[in-house]
């Protein structure tokens, strides 16, 4: 009898389950902006889409007729960007490159309204090697092959450092995959080797290691931007809210979200050889 009241306890409950769709206020479409100037003019790119409401199951639109261009602060030199509707972004004339130690200011122009932002390219930090080692299943690791990176830190400020991994030609792309690092504990976490944990790897995988080094304001937006990702909506979380973007408006009305970053290119490409 004990059992059967159990069960009809637990039916109720499911029963009383109810979906609740919040009525979320619409707003006007807003530019979000992702620039990216590095020392490499193929990794170059400036994309612009509008945002869209939250319960809108259409993908962003993409903004084709902005005016972009970035300026080198040292120099005035002026580098216009122009649309590919292959790639969907813009891309620098000539696949242009900056230059370590210069300054540069993104200028993008939607319509009336002009956004600009500045970075300082700062020299790279020292990426000697990449070593693979295959680990057993434990409790707390999966079974695979995992990579030290090797190198040297040299600089005592701006510390910031984004390692992004191409899995076999994929960019992995989800909220665990963002590898953010400063000199919170130090500058030795390349010295004595930094391993990817929380990354396995298989036998014959090719993985290709970019290393930025990123202006402070950058860095705190995409940190912002993970804590985001991670914010479950429970009664523990802060209120979710957009990264604070360090683009600005120059001229005209609104707002704007995104991010410029500015950074040297390091990339290392590893394979992973079963034996060696």
């Amino acid at each position: 009898m004990r059992n059967i009241w159990f069960t009809l306890f637990g039916l109720l409950l499911i029963s009383c389950q109810e979906e609740i769709v919040l009525d979320l206020k619409t707003v006007d479409p807003t530019p979000a902006i992702e620039g990216i100037w590095t020392n490499n003019g193929s990794m170059n790119q400036v994309k612009i889409l509008y945002s869209k409401d939250y319960y809108d199951q259409e993908l962003n639109p993409i903004i084709e007729d902005a005016v972009v261009s970035i300026t080198n602060l040292n120099t005035d030199r002026v580098i216009p960007f122009i649309f590919s509707k292959q790639a969907k972004r813009y891309l620098p004339v000539n696949n242009l490159g900056g230059v370590i130690g210069d300054r540069y200011q993104l200028n993008v122009k939607i319509g009336e309204n002009e956004y600009v932002s500045e970075g300082t390219m700062l020299p790279p930090p020292i990426l000697d090697s990449i070593k693979y080692e295959f680990k057993e299943r434990r409790f707390f690791r999966e079974e695979g092959y995992y990579l030290t990176v090797f190198g040297k830190i040299p600089f005592e400020t701006e510390n910031n450092y984004r390692i992004r991994i191409i899995q076999n030609d994929t960019l992995k792309n989800s909220r665990f995959d963002y590898l953010l690092f400063d000199d919170s504990f130090g500058t030795s976490i390349l010295d004595n080797g930094f391993e990817l944990s929380g990354f396995p790897f298989a036998a014959n995988d090719r993985i290709r290691l970019e290393l930025y080094r990123l202006n402070t304001d950058a860095f705190n937006y995409l940190t912002q931007l993970v804590d985001l990702l991670f914010n479950d909506g429970g009664l523990f979380s802060p209120p979710p809210q957009n990264p604070k973007s360090n683009i600005k408006i120059k001229s005209g009305n609104g707002e704007v979200l995104g991010y410029f970053l500015v950074s040297p290119y390091l990339n290392e490409v590893v394979e992973i050889v079963p034996g060696e």
